[in-house]
């Protein structure tokens, strides 16, 4: 399986609900990294509880409108689409990093200022 496969099977997760699957593909020291890089989540335990309240994090009417990976050395980047009520159409990068086939470091990489956007006037 490819670097790129295990990203997708988590996003599969990801969509179906299923947090206790995706968490299977981190290491237990992983790191999340959140929009305006300067909020780290710590450990996969951390990361798992986080994904409880998920939603919370997305604005009104967040869809995804089209996901696609980019595999390089032992990371692979996933490029998600988006739109949401207020914004008609984005995009954002999520980089994730592997020690072997599991993910240490889950990084985001959003429009700070256009995220904001999507949830205030």
């Amino acid at each position: 399986m490819s670097l790129a496969d295990t990203v997708q099977r988590g996003w599969d997760a990801f969509n179906a609900g299923d947090f206790d699957t995706l968490v299977e593909d981190y290491v237990e020291d992983m790191a999340f990294i959140m929009p305006g890089q300067t909020d780290v989540l710590e450990g996969r335990q951390a990361f798992r509880a986080a994904l409880d309240g998920i939603a919370q994090v997305f604005p009104p009417g967040f869809e995804v409108t089209g996901l696609h990976q980019v595999e390089g050395n032992n990371e692979v980047v996933s490029v998600l689409e988006w739109k949401s009520e207020k914004i008609v159409g984005s995009q954002l990068l999520i980089l994730f990093r592997f020690k072997g086939d599991k993910i240490y470091e889950e990084r985001w990489f959003i429009d700070t200022e256009q995220w904001k956007s999507a949830f205030f006037v």
